[in-house]
C-alpha cells in the first residue's frame, strides 16, 4: 500500500477522531441518536475537514510559517502564532457555509442538527485535524487525505453508534443504562475495539 492510502487508513481507523484521540464527542453522542441525523453529520464533517486541513495548510506554509514570507524580502517573520486564529476563521467560514446549503436543500437534517451545526465552527476533531497537519508538517497532498481520512473515520463511527443505538431503542434495558448511559458504554466498546486497529500497526 503507498504511502498516501496508508495515511488515510491510518486517520480513518487508527487515529478515529472519536474514538481513539476522543476529539468531537459532544456531536458524537449528541447527534447519534437517530442514523439520518448521524449520516448528515458525518458527510457534513467530511466536508468540512475535507476542504479547511488542505486549505489551511496552503495558509500555514504560504502565509504563516517561518520564512515563508521571503520572497518579499522578509525571511524573518514569522506569523506561526496566528495560526489556530486563522485556522478556526477558514473552518467558521465553511461551517456556515455547509449550514446554508444544508437550510436550502436539506431543511430536514438541517433542523434535526439544532445548535450543534453551527458548534462545528469550534469542533475540536475538525480543529484537531488543522492542528496535527501544522504539527507533523503534512503537505497539502497529505494534508488532503488526512483530512478526508479523518472526517471518514469520524463518520464512520457515529453511523455506526447510530445504527447500534436505534437497535438497542427496544431493548429492555435497566433504567441507568437508558439514553446517555447506553451511549457511554457503547462508546467505550467501541473505543476499545479501534485501539485493535493501533496494535496491528505497532512496530
Amino acid at each position: 500500500m503507498n504511502d498516501l492510502g496508508a495515511l488515510f487508513l491510518n486517520a480513518m481507523l487508527v487515529e478515529n477522531m472519536p474514538l481513539t484521540l476522543f476529539l468531537g464527542l459532544c456531536t458524537f453522542l449528541a447527534l447519534s441518536r437517530r442514523p439520518g441525523t448521524a449520516v448528515g453529520l458525518g458527510l457534513a464533517v467530511i466536508l468540512v475537514m475535507g476542504v479547511t486541513v488542505p486549505l489551511n495548510q496552503v495558509i500555514y506554509a504560504h502565509l504563516l510559517a517561518p520564512g515563508s514570507w521571503a520572497w518579499a524580502g522578509m525571511p524573518d517573520l514569522d506569523l506561526s502564532h496566528l495560526s489556530l486564529l486563522s485556522f478556526i476563521a477558514v473552518i467558521a467560514a465553511m461551517v456556515q457555509l455547509v449550514e446554508m446549503l444544508l437550510d436550502r436543500f436539506f431543511p430536514a437534517i438541517h433542523a434535526s442538527f439544532g445548535v450543534f451545526l453551527p458548534l462545528l465552527a469550534v469542533h475540536c476533531a475538525i480543529v484537531g485535524g488543522s492542528l496535527f497537519m501544522e504539527e507533523r508538517r503534512y503537505g497539502f497532498v497529505e494534508s488532503l487525505v488526512f483530512g478526508l481520512g479523518g472526517g471518514a473515520g469520524f463518520a464512520l463511527a457515529v453511523i455506526m453508534l447510530s445504527a447500534i443505538r436505534a437497535r438497542l431503542a427496544y431493548a429492555d434495558l435497566p433504567d441507568g443504562l437508558r439514553g446517555l448511559g447506553s451511549a457511554f458504554l457503547l462508546t467505550g466498546m467501541m473505543s476499545l475495539g479501534f485501539s485493535a486497529f493501533a496494535q496491528m500497526v505497532a512496530p
